[in-house]
């Protein structure tokens, strides 16, 4: 018991608020690497808003959400993704959908996630456990390498439709999965690894 409220307060202390310039409503959850041969950046994390859209610099890896940003049923999420820069590991970035208790130890969500080497994830998220949904199979066509400059362009949709889960990337499906194998109903937002900074526009949901 002692060892489940360390882990919990633990959770919690990862939650933490964001400055002033911030989107209105948002939250953040730091996802501190535990891997010493992949460590953090030193720095603080900084998601503003930029544009007509989001800006995040991470030296360490987080989720960004607004509670009130919530979908069920069959709903279609998107956004672009511009890779602005990165330290050349390949870290990964993109939407997460189907969030509940993300404040908590018990936090669950799905993410779909591009990286700069050209390769798409599904992954999904369990307390402190993750899991592979998807991915491809070394770097995709449909998705978009960092050039020459560091930089890449990407458009990520997520079709949740009455039956399956379709994945696109710059308006290909990259995958598709059942539905009922996983959750999709909740809290929606963007997740941004570590060592990386991205511009996100067009970040919205639409039901089908």
């Amino acid at each position: 018991m002692k060892r489940y409220l360390f882990f919990a307060l633990l959770a919690l202390l990862a939650v933490a608020p964001l400055g002033a310039q911030a989107p209105a409503g948002w939250k953040m959850r730091v996802d501190r690497s535990m891997n010493a041969s992949d460590p953090d950046m030193a720095g603080t994390i900084k998601f503003v808003t930029m544009g007509s859209g989001f800006h995040a610099t991470n030296p360490q890896a987080s989720v960004y959400w607004n509670p009130a940003n919530t979908a069920t049923g069959s709903y279609t999420l998107k956004g672009t993704f511009k890779l602005v820069k990165t330290t050349g590991y390949g870290e990964y970035f993109g939407l997460v959908f189907g969030g509940s208790g993300l404040e908590g130890a018990g936090q669950k969500y799905l993410y779909f996630m591009v990286n700069s080497d050209g390769n798409w994830l599904v992954k999904s998220r369990d307390g402190s456990g993750t899991s592979q949904v998807a991915a491809s199979d070394g770097p995709s066509p449909a998705v978009n390498k960092a050039g020459a400059d560091g930089t890449s362009t990407n458009a990520l949709e997520v079709h949740v439709g009455a039956d399956k889960i379709e994945f696109l990337v710059n308006g290909k499906v990259v995958n598709s999965t059942p539905k009922a194998a996983q959750k999709t109903d909740g809290t929606y937002g963007i997740r941004v690894n570590h060592m990386l900074e991205v511009q996100v526009d067009g970040f919205a949901v639409a039901k089908q």
